[in-house]
């Protein structure tokens, strides 16, 4: 094992833990835990931002995608990143100016609606849910990678040093923690990056997809994981097979993997259907996530919201061009995860498999076991710190004047299921099951918060039949693609990727809804568009 990796580990947690503990001396009031008392600069919460946002799915998940199908998840970064500028345009300023603590406070600001604020909270908790349990078993498959140790350990290693972090300091402390580990982050792909594409360079620039298929660029042993058929022949759990330098890589039934020139064209076996449909998941997903906008809550005013945004489209796009690097790379160094199907473990095995097991690839190595560690930790302490909110004002009733030990009990409770959930799914796609928490994200609070920021005629019936609808056909989607059996044709496409049809529908409830409950729009509509759009210098 790499000697370099355990004290690696240990330092992110040490170092974790006592940057939450320095912030703990700053929170004290139930405004800290929730919002860091709406005191954060744009610098500092923009690096907090883009450190909770770049998630397993961002650090591991794309990087795995990439080797696995090319070009066509380039979309994935590309609406990761661009969803920053929606949320720019169309939600940053007015949401911190509606002075809401969480989602559930803004249905209340807005609509006046109790019914319609216990919807948006059942929401926050499954988003938050279906986005903190893929970092929980990113984390398990990182430690079972990097130290052949149990997956367990690693999930519930991350579930309880976040836990502990969240409870003991909230928004507060969780905010130098995260904007540390964003540059944590970029340093560990950036570093190993340069050297990796040196070491390309001196091997001659082999072709990242050769037209017979990738190759093996040394003698390498695979172990089979499941029976399956490799190029025609049966193989069986256990069976252990060997492969010569050059052979080519052959293609396992049980793993779905483009070969050949086929990796660097778009299209292929996925339709324009469903790129569109990924394109606005993600795209208008970023607006709808809980862990994102309650970050925009804790700036002072509109002006600094709007500041941080294009911070965070800075850093944000500046991170994603890094694990297209390692996708590629892991085509000639690393083909063998192609026949496993682990390619979300690309990034982790990259360094030693390109530079050798020497001191460099060994440090190297550790240094990006520690990045996807602080990966898991910044975005998981965000999605709890959401998740948390919402159950404090919305399931304890504490509401604003409860006490910090009330946010404490909320936030174990929101750990609970996830945590649990964790230990006990360990195969999941880690950007796929990401990717569908936008498309709920999309079709349930961005259609809430660009009608209910920019149009006076929504109604709380309008807006509740909108997310019950084009958010639940959403969330069905999702527990039919996660739990149940496989599907193929075009149910394949609409069940896999519905953000194309539910984010429409949803729009379509909402304004279909509200023009025939016209009666219901709020009687200070007109004050409360105001306090949501004026500059702040007026002191409306």
């Amino acid at each position: 094992m790499n000697p370099y990796l355990v004290p690696g580990l240990i330092l992110v947690v040490v170092v974790t833990v006592g940057i939450g503990a320095y912030g703990l001396r700053f929170a004290r009031t139930t405004s800290d835990f929730l919002v860091a008392s709406r005191a954060v600069s744009p610098a500092w919460n923009a690096a907090a931002i883009s450190g909770e946002y770049l998630s397993a799915a961002s650090f591991l998940g794309v990087a795995g995608l990439i080797l696995r199908y090319g070009v066509d998840v380039l979309w994935y970064p590309v609406g990761f990143a661009a969803g920053y500028l929606a949320l720019l345009l169309f939600v940053a300023a007015p949401l911190r100016r509606s002075g809401a603590f969480t989602l559930p406070d803004f249905c209340q600001v807005r609509l006046s609606s109790t019914a319609l604020r216990r919807l948006a909270s059942v929401f926050v908790v499954f988003i938050g849910c279906l986005y903190l349990v893929p970092q929980l078993q990113g984390a398990g498959l990182t430690f079972t990678t990097v130290t052949g140790g149990s997956y367990v350990w690693g999930a519930l290693l991350v579930g309880v040093v976040v836990t502990a972090n969240v409870a003991l300091g909230g928004m507060r402390a969780i905010t130098f923690v995260q904007a540390f580990q964003y540059w944590l982050k970029l340093t560990a792909l950036a570093v190993p990056v340069i050297f990796l594409v040196l070491q390309w360079q001196s091997d001659g620039r082999p072709s990242v997809a050769p037209p017979a298929g990738a190759v093996f660029p040394a003698a390498t042993s695979v172990v089979v994981e499941q029976d399956a058929t490799v190029d025609g022949v049966e193989v069986h759990k256990g069976e252990e097979l060997y492969y010569d330098e050059g052979d080519r890589v052959p293609q396992v039934s049980t793993v779905d993997a483009h070969f050949g020139p086929e990796w660097l064209l778009p299209g292929g076996e996925r339709t324009l259907f469903a790129t569109y449909s990924l394109i606005l998941a993600t795209f208008l997903g970023t607006m709808g996530l809980p862990h994102v906008l309650v970050r925009f809550y804790t700036n002072p005013d509109g002006a600094s919201a709007r500041r941080t945004t294009l911070v965070v489209l800075a850093l944000v796009g500046l991170f994603y061009l890094l694990p297209t690097l390692y996708g590629v790379l892991g085509r000639v160094y690393t083909p063998q995860l192609l026949m496993t199907g682990h390619t979300d473990a690309v990034v982790l095995t990259l360094p030693e498999a390109a530079l050798g097991g020497g001191h460099l690839g060994r440090l190297l190595g550790a240094l990006v076991t520690a990045g996807a560690l602080a990966a898991f930790l910044s975005t998981s302490s965000g999605l709890l710190t959401s998740v948390a909110g919402v159950v404090f004002t919305d399931v304890l009733r504490a509401g604003r004047g409860g006490s910090v030990r009330d946010f404490r009990m909320a936030t174990l409770l929101a750990a609970v299921v996830p945590v649990t959930l964790s230990v006990y799914v360990s195969n999941m796609d880690v950007s796929r099951v990401v990717g569908l928490a936008f498309a709920v994200a999309a079709s349930s609070f961005c259609p809430l918060l660009v009608l209910g920021i920019w149009w006076r005629g929504l109604t709380d019936l309008g807006a509740a039949a909108g997310i019950l609808i084009g958010g639940g056909a959403a969330m069905v989607a999702v527990l039919i693609t996660v739990l149940g059996p496989p599907l193929d044709g075009w149910a394949a496409q609409l069940i896999g990727q519905p953000a194309a049809w539910t984010v429409p529908l949803a729009f379509l409830v909402m304004v279909i809804g509200s023009l025939l409950t016209s009666r219901r729009v709020p009687h200070d509509v007109g004050a409360t568009m105001l306090r949501l759009h004026a500059p702040e210098s007026l002191r409306i």
